[in-house]
């Protein structure tokens, strides 16, 4: 068994280790990671304070053909309309030059915010432990060492209540549309992992670790809530191989996302207010 696998991501002082690198990226997605970070130097140039990669890719475990690019941007100012569609249209283009992957989500914020007292436990925590550096400063260098407690689950996933009426906004734009089963399926995998991670974080300070993969996550999830567990798993199996059901949105925003939002609140409370 390997240290990870006994550690459960954490390090010897209890902390969650920050995972992957540039090491891991499969040799089939390295030509889309330098285009990635050629592409996000030409759209912003000195503005760029500093880039990464979260994801499948940086943990070596990306299918080809199946797995998107994820990334996070932080500027040295608060992000324009202008910056989110060039890199809405970066994506694209990435999007289309390589068939390696299945659509590329790039995050987008300032500095500042992501440096933040407020999201220190949450956006701080994403960049620290869950993103590795591919441009620019590591922002991990000014934030603290985290663990696998209740602050840290409340901060990250605290607001499920607050998402649940834009997800059904979400799922009716997508019916009214006139290709409404291809727009399903990128919201049933989006969906799906969203439940799957805040399932997890709703026990991970009892299961006292911390993982990315979404089976391990409902396993841990199912060991405190059996009742749960078949759900549970059934999303950790459509955020890898989505299928572009009705029947699957509307069970998550009438019955497992409320239930999930309710005890969350219950064990953790409610994340703290965002501007946005």
């Amino acid at each position: 068994m390997s240290e990870n696998a006994t550690s459960r991501g954490l390090d010897a002082q209890g902390c969650i280790q920050r995972e992957g690198s540039l090491a891991r990226v499969p040799h089939a997605f390295r030509p889309v990671v330098a285009a990635a970070r050629d592409g996000l130097l030409e759209v912003f140039g000195v503005r760029l304070d500093s880039a990464y990669l979260y994801g499948s890719v940086p943990r070596g475990n990306a299918r080809v053909g199946r797995s998107d690019l994820d990334l996070l941007v932080a500027l040295r100012q608060e992000p324009t309309a202008a910056d989110r569609e060039a890199t809405r249209t970066l994506g694209e283009a990435l999007d289309k030059e390589f068939p390696q992957i299945d659509g590329v989500g790039t995050l987008l914020y300032g500095r500042s915010r992501l440096l933040s007292e407020l999201e220190t436990h949450d956006l701080g925590w994403f960049v620290a432990c869950l993103c590795t550096p591919l441009l620019g400063e590591d922002l991990a260098e000014y934030l603290p060492r985290y663990r696998p407690d209740s602050l840290l689950a409340r901060e990250t996933n605290g607001d499920l209540a607050l998402l649940l009426p834009r997800w059904r906004q979400r799922i009716a734009d997508v019916e009214n549309a006139e290709y409404a089963a291809e727009g399903r399926r990128p919201l049933v995998r989006f969906m799906s992992r969203h439940l799957v991670r805040t399932g997890f974080t709703l026990v991970m300070p009892r299961w006292n670790g911390w993982t990315s993969d979404l089976a391990e996550m409902a396993e841990a999830f199912g060991a405190y809530y059996p009742e749960r567990a078949e759900q549970m798993r059934a999303a950790a199996v459509l955020g890898y191989e989505p299928r572009g059901d009705s029947a699957v949105l509307r069970s998550y925003v009438d019955d497992l996302g409320p239930w999930l939002a309710e005890e969350y609140a219950r064990v953790h409370g409610i994340k703290a207010p965002r501007p946005d």
